[in-house]
Parts: C-alpha cells; sequence; structure tokens
C-alpha cells in the first residue's frame, strides 16, 4: 500500500552491497534537499523528477541512480522533515511546565528557520498534501511524530485523550501554517516574533476581564439557498475534498468524474476547464468566510462576541457537514498565474480578522496580542479544522467548540471544558 524508503542505491546487485561513499551520501542528500524545495512549490503530484534533477544541473536518470522512482523520493524527503521535527521536539520536552515546553518549541523553530533564511539549515517540507503519496513509513513516521508533540503538552492525567489530541492538532496546524506569513517578518525579528507566537499558543486570546462567550448562530448559506444536488455544488464539493486531501494535482479532472461517477465529457459539459472550477471552489470558501464575518458584525457585540461567533461558525461548517471550505494550504500546489490573487484575497480575510482583534483590545475583550500574528492564527485553526477527524476519532461535532476552539481563545495551558 505504501511506499517502502530504502537507502537510496540503485537496484542491481552489486551497487546494493556496496558501501555508501561520502560523495554518494552528499549527492544524496543534495536531491532530497531538491525534493523538498519541489515538494514545497508543487506538491507530492506536482513534483517531476525532471524539476528535481534541474535544480542541481543533472538529468532525470541522475536522480533515478540514487532513487527508482518519484514516490520513493517523496518518502525520503518527508521521512528527513519529519526526522527534524522530532530533533526539535526533543530538544524543547525537557521544560517543567507546558508553557515552558511550548516556549522552547517554538523559539527552537525560528531558529531554525532564520539558520534556513541565512543557508545553514535545509527547510521543512510542507506536509499539506502528505497523504496523497499513501507511503506506510511516512504514514507511520509521521503519526510518531504527532505522539511527541502532543507531549509537549499537559500529561494524559491533566487533558483527555481527545482535549490533548485536539490540541495537539492545533499546535502542530499552527506550526505548519508559520510559513505562510513568516516572509512578512524580518529575521531580527524572528525571536520577538516567537514571543508573540508563544503567548498566543499558551493564554489565548482573551481579555483579563472578559470569560468566554456564548457564540451567536449564524446563517451561512447564500441568500435564495444553493441545492445540495445541483450539478454546481455538486461539483465544488467533490473537487474541494480532493483538493484538501491531495492538492491541486490530485485533484485531477479524471479523479473529480470519478467521484461523482459521470464522465469527463459531463465534466467539460459544466466547466470551461479545471482550473475554472478550482477558482470556483475558492471563490464559495470565500463566500461563506465573508458571511460569517458579516453575520457576526451583524448580530453585533464585543470585538471577541463577533470573533468567537465568526471562529465557531466557520469550524463547525468544516467539521459538521460534506461541504467543508477549501483549505487555505492548498494554495501551496495552485499554478501560480491564479496562485497570487487568490493569495491576495485570503490576506483580505485575515486583515479583517486582525481588524476584529483591534475592535476586541479596544473595548477589553481581546488580550493586548499581535493582530498580525493572532489573525494568521486564527486562518491556521480554520484551516485545519478539515483535518480534525483524523486525529480525533469519536469526536462528537458537538463538541468541537469545547475541543478544539476554546483553547485557541483560552489557551493551550487552559483546563479542559466539559
Amino acid at each position: 500500500m505504501g511506499t517502502t524508503v530504502d537507502d537510496g542505491a540503485p537496484s542491481d546487485s552489486r551497487a546494493e552491497r556496496r558501501v555508501p561513499t561520502r560523495r554518494y551520501e552528499a549527492k544524496r542528500s543534495a536531491i532530497v534537499r531538491s525534493a523538498v524545495e519541489e515538494l514545497n512549490r508543487n506538491g507530492v503530484r506536482g513534483m517531476t523528477l525532471g524539476d528535481v534533477a534541474a535544480r542541481l544541473d543533472l538529468v532525470p536518470t541522475g536522480v533515478i541512480y540514487y532513487f527508482r522512482n518519484k514516490e520513493e523520493l517523496a518518502a525520503a524527503a518527508f521521512l528527513k522533515g519529519l526526522l527534524a521535527y522530532e530533533e526539535l521536539i526533543a530538544a524543547s520536552a525537557g521544560g517543567a511546565s507546558d508553557e515552558g515546553r511550548l516556549a522552547a518549541f517554538i523559539h527552537a523553530y525560528f531558529d531554525h528557520a532564520r539558520q534556513v533564511d541565512q543557508g545553514e539549515a535545509d527547510p521543512f517540507p510542507v506536509f499539506n498534501d502528505v497523504r496523497a503519496l499513501n507511503s506506510a513509513p511516512v504514514n507511520a513516521a509521521y503519526v510518531e511524530m504527532f505522539r511527541r508533540f502532543r507531549g509537549l503538552l499537559a500529561a494524559p492525567q491533566v487533558l483527555p485523550r481527545l482535549h490533548r489530541n485536539a490540541r495537539a492538532h492545533m499546535l502542530l496546524s499552527q506550526v505548519f501554517w508559520i510559513p505562510a506569513w513568516r516572509r512578512q517578518v524580518e529575521a531580527a525579528d524572528y525571536p520577538r516574533t516567537a514571543q508573540r507566537v508563544v503567548a498566543i499558543l499558551a493564554h489565548g486570546l482573551i481579555g483579563p476581564a472578559s470569560g468566554w462567550p456564548t457564540a451567536r448562530p449564524l446563517c451561512l448559506a447564500p441568500e435564495g439557498g444553493v441545492s445540495a444536488t445541483s450539478s454546481s455544488e455538486l461539483f465544488l464539493r467533490a473537487a474541494t475534498g480532493l483538493i484538501n486531501d491531495e492538492g491541486y494535482h490530485g485533484a485531477s479532472v479524471e479523479r473529480i468524474s470519478s467521484k461523482l461517477n459521470v464522465s469527463k465529457g459531463a465534466f467539460y459539459h459544466h466547466n470551461e476547464t479545471k482550473d475554472e472550477l478550482v477558482v470556483a471552489c475558492f471563490q464559495r470558501t470565500f463566500d461563506i468566510m465573508w458571511r460569517a464575518i458579516h453575520a457576526a458584525e451583524r448580530a453585533g457585540g464585543s470585538g471577541l462576541e463577533v470573533l468567537v461567533s465568526t471562529v465557531c461558525a466557520l469550524i463547525e461548517h468544516q467539521t459538521g457537514g460534506s461541504a467543508p471550505l477549501l483549505r487555505t494550504s492548498a494554495l501551496t500546489t495552485v499554478p501560480l498565474s491564479i496562485r497570487t490573487g487568490l493569495i491576495e484575497r485570503f490576506d483580505r480575510i485575515s486583515y479583517r480578522f486582525a481588524s476584529i482583534l483591534c475592535d476586541g483590545i479596544a473595548d477589553g475583550s481581546v488580550a493586548a496580542v499581535d493582530v498580525n500574528v493572532a489573525s494568521q492564527m486564527i486562518t491556521a485553526a480554520i484551516n485545519a479544522a478539515a483535518e480534525l477527524h483524523y486525529f480525533t476519532p469519536g469526536l462528537e461535532p458537538a463538541t468541537v467548540v469545547d475541543h478544539y476552539v476554546r483553547p485557541l481563545f483560552e489557551g493551550l495551558v487552559s483546563p479542559p471544558v466539559g
């Protein structure tokens, strides 16, 4: 089922018996490093051996000498990244307090980012579409890394299993989202930014004189409604699900059509091109997010109340039905020709979250946090909710707010609710 990763030696028996030389290992490491860059740019499905080779002025057969196929190379790249994460976790796990361990890890992460910027360390791979590889060794290593990550939080005696898993997913997703906004920060400000991330992770967003407000129910449906069985909605849902799981390249016309049990001809009857459908998926997501924001603002209340109502509505939408939002992390594999405009539109939503946070700070309901960082962390939490079910099997939709949303606002070191 999965891809088996060997030591990279060619398949002939003489080469398999040969002890790898230092030069061989150096070239193999360079190929893996190039693969990480291609994975981060185009995703698992979009990466090609030719593009990896071109980065090193090699021909594709020069890569095949070390890795039999693209899947084996991608697995090696992911496994290297998972090992690097485990090393950071291990170095941070000795803190006496939950907040101390969180702080040690986040500062170590940003220090690694500084080293990457200076060419002293290799970048982490982006794990947005790791499931598209379907590699058993990678999946097992990812689960093990998640467990170690979970160890940065309170012990099982303090946090029940589902609470601990949901918070671990929140924490890991926040870390995975940092590359999406880190380039807005000067490298000299990484330690300062790390402190601000830790403050929000540990203690949340709620002001010292405020408590958890009751989220107001919001209607996210468009005026006039949209039939869940209409052809356009079915194509949007099918494409969104595939893109969320396997990235842009994994959501081929063939696979979208197969998911709906229709022909390619039927696909093109309803959609001019795949890219047109992808843009429509993003547009549907933008529309839902803006409807949530506007509905919460119309309902009134403090900045915190508006923000909590918005985030609860969107995350419940993500986890409670068959029409999820398109994950913003899907942008990493969308063609550059449409990516820039879509990123700008997501940035506008994050900007609005920052504006609502400012309203809350002004009225005292929100803590005095860095609104630029906090708005990105809110986006990350909404984005990651689509995968929450993988890490919290058995979590009831009615308790998603208590397990997942409240820790964002009250902090990962807060006591569990319910």
